[in-house]
């Protein structure tokens, strides 16, 4: 079997890999099908009736909030600071020189 895969070109080969990959999948979904009418089967042969949820999890999406900025460097707008977190570096250095943290709220 190696010597008639090591033969086949790249075309081939993808088209190969392709058709088992569906076919996998196929026998899996078969066995999957043939799974879950045992379980009913058996639940009913005991007079419990069994709900099967079918479908995948979804993963837990962390969308937090976006946070309003409140302090802006004058300077570089594009300095911002939504006070949450470590002071940037722009804000500390301002701040040692003297000035106040109202002067850069928004």
């Amino acid at each position: 079997m190696t010597e008639s895969i090591t033969s086949l070109s790249e075309r081939e080969l993808s088209e190969l890999i392709a058709k088992a990959s569906r076919e996998l999948e196929s026998k899996r979904q078969s066995k999957r099908r043939e799974t879950i009418a045992q379980i009913k089967d058996l639940a009913a042969s005991i007079g419990v009736n069994v709900e099967i949820i079918d479908g995948e999890k979804k993963p837990a999406s962390r969308q937090g909030t976006t946070v309003p900025i409140k302090y802006r460097d004058p300077e570089n707008p594009e300095n911002v600071w939504t006070g949450r977190g470590v002071k940037p570096r722009w804000l500390s250095a301002l701040l040692s020189q003297g000035r106040s943290l109202e002067e850069f709220q928004v």
